[in-house]
């Protein structure tokens, strides 16, 4: 979006990608269940469900690439290290908040919005995680690498997509601890906050600040909602008005929409491009309840908004319990 937005893209020439992709599709790209999986995680296949149809993956994958920012969080999540995977547009890359231990020595592949097959190639993969949205489009070259698990999408359904994510990892045992971990850590924040019926009284917004776009004022079909729904959060009456129940945009001269008890807001590119400078100096942003009153919260885009996952949803339910506890 801006020359301060990482745009890091490995570049292949189609003659190239070509040849790498004729290499790799022999015993590795056919999702039949008659075809051989001769990858290094070989050992036995299964079937995994995905919004592509049926695919055969190895029991044990060994040689894993992702490609959007929810399967490097389930990979992380349920204790596998992607040999390689897409980065985000952002200057650190691989997001910020995933443990660098745990993302140290990952190959990038490229852009998530560009990814480069080549390289994908290059790493040897025996499967490769995605979704339809993102890549819908290059599925045949991808299963011509590897067996290619996609989703439908990403974002809002980011629980569902998870289970799929620990299916072709051959992770359900290590997904379940996951998923009551995180039930019992939302509960926690609850009974933190006062118990089911001071959460729900407290209506909560949460604004990003985008550059090059209006200001997004989130609705209740999105991956942060879902997680504001867990702890038992109200949410003011201007997030049902969102479209499609993603967001309500507006303009900075309309942020006394985004009126409520408590407002957590994050920026997206350069402050000033994303309007957020202008907005928070304005009278409108001045005058909100929850300015007055010292219950709004800058958080950082990359964790509540970009990462889609548990280990990115343990870490914001801790600073939900922090921030609204003080």
């Amino acid at each position: 979006m801006t020359g301060n937005l990482r745009r890091r893209t490995l570049a292949a020439g189609s003659v190239v990608l070509a040849g790498a992709l004729a290499l790799t599709a022999c015993g590795s790209g056919n999702d039949s269940k008659d075809s051989k999986d001769t990858s290094p995680g070989a050992g036995g296949t299964h079937t995994v469900k995905t919004a592509m149809g049926d695919v055969q993956v190895p029991d044990a994958p060994q040689r894993v690439v992702v490609l959007d920012t929810a399967e490097l969080d389930s990979a992380i999540t349920l204790g596998v290290k992607p040999v390689g995977a897409a980065h985000a547009d952002v200057e650190s890359g691989f997001l910020n908040y995933l443990p660098k231990d745990q993302v140290a020595g990952i190959k990038d592949v490229g852009a998530i919005t560009q990814p480069n097959l080549e390289a994908v190639a290059a790493l040897k993969p025996d499967l490769i995680l995605t979704s339809k949205v993102r890549d819908g489009d290059k599925y045949d070259k991808l299963r011509a690498i590897a067996p290619t698990v996609m989703t439908e999408s990403t974002g809002h359904p980011w629980k569902e997509n998870f289970q799929v994510h620990a299916d072709a990892l051959g992770k359900k045992d290590e997904a379940a601890k996951a998923v009551s971990a995180y039930a019992a850590h939302a509960k926690k924040v609850t009974e933190a906050l006062g118990g089911k019926e001071k959460a729900a009284a407290t209506e909560i917004n949460v604004v990003r600040f985008v550059e090059g776009a209006d200001i997004r004022i989130y609705g209740k079909q999105n991956y942060i909602a879902t997680i504001l729904a867990d702890v038992g959060l109200g949410r003011p009456a201007i997030t049902d008005e969102a479209k499609d129940g993603f967001s309500y945009d507006v303009s900075p001269e309309k942020i006394d929409l985004a009126a409520a008890d408590v407002i957590f807001h994050s920026t997206y590119g350069d402050p000033k491009k994303a309007k957020r400078t202008q907005t928070l100096g304005s009278g409108l942003w001045r005058n909100l309840p929850a300015v007055k009153n010292g219950t709004v919260f800058q958080v950082d885009d990359q964790l509540w908004i970009q990462g889609i996952g548990y280990t990115a949803a343990g870490k914001i339910l801790d600073e939900l319990r922090a921030d609204l506890t003080k």
